[in-house]
């Protein structure tokens, strides 16, 4: 059905509803394939066990027969994985922000070895990685640090990143090989779409301060602060 709308000519010449089927396509192909490919197994499961008696094929059966039950159990629970629920949120771009806690600069060194492996994750994954923000160590790294990562699914993929990570190991800026502990904290927020907010004016209170005192003429008549 979403097949023959797609192709509908008043469906091409809407584009936002041409995007809303094309994604809910995209969502829904991985579930049919899964579903066809159990119906053809319980299909062959059938086939199978009519030719168990068959003194040409009855072995062959068998061992088909065999590998067919083991894998009915995996397809279905491949199936159930893909019916439950999805997050909303899980095909949109995600923001990033990660941020130095206990050991110094240690942990800024720490935000800055995740970085690079973030970076890495998004180019394999096709992704695109932006640094919105960022305030880097005295000895490198990043005392904090905000990446958008764009990509189908960046949210559903990194979403469980957020929390405190912990790491122990010998710092570049250990001299004397002891080993360090430290802590960075990583948040992680998916991108929303911008949104058109109305404000009636008889909802604001304006409140306009000017000058006082000895001065030239703009004194007690200009305006030079204004809060809303």
């Amino acid at each position: 059905e979403l097949n023959s709308l797609l192709s509908s000519s008043d469906i091409i010449s809407d584009i936002s509803k041409m995007t809303a089927l094309s994604k809910e396509q995209k969502n829904l192909e991985p579930i049919v394939l899964k579903a066809k490919e159990y119906l053809k197994t319980l299909d062959s499961i059938e086939e199978n066990k009519t030719l168990l008696n068959d003194a040409e094929l009855g072995e062959l059966a068998k061992e088909e027969l065999k590998n067919l039950e083991e894998l009915k159990p995996k397809l279905e629970e491949e199936l159930k994985i893909l019916l439950l629920p999805k997050d909303p949120n899980d095909e949109r771009n995600i923001f990033l922000e990660i941020r130095a806690g206990t050991g110094g600069d240690e942990a800024s060194l720490f935000v800055g070895d995740l970085v690079k492996a973030y970076a890495r994750y998004a180019e394999n994954r096709g992704y695109k990685l932006e640094i919105v923000s960022s305030s880097e160590g005295s000895v490198g790294g990043f005392k904090e640090i905000i990446m958008l990562v764009k990509g189908a699914g960046a949210f559903s993929r990194l979403k469980y990143e957020g929390g405190t990570h912990r790491v122990q190991r010998v710092p570049q800026t250990e001299s004397q090989g002891r080993i360090h502990t430290s802590a960075i904290t990583i948040a992680v927020m998916p991108e929303v779409d911008d949104i058109e907010i109305e404000i009636n004016p008889n909802d604001l209170k304006i409140d306009v301060m000017r000058s006082s005192g000895h001065g030239g003429q703009s004194v007690n008549t200009t305006d030079s602060a204004v809060r809303i």
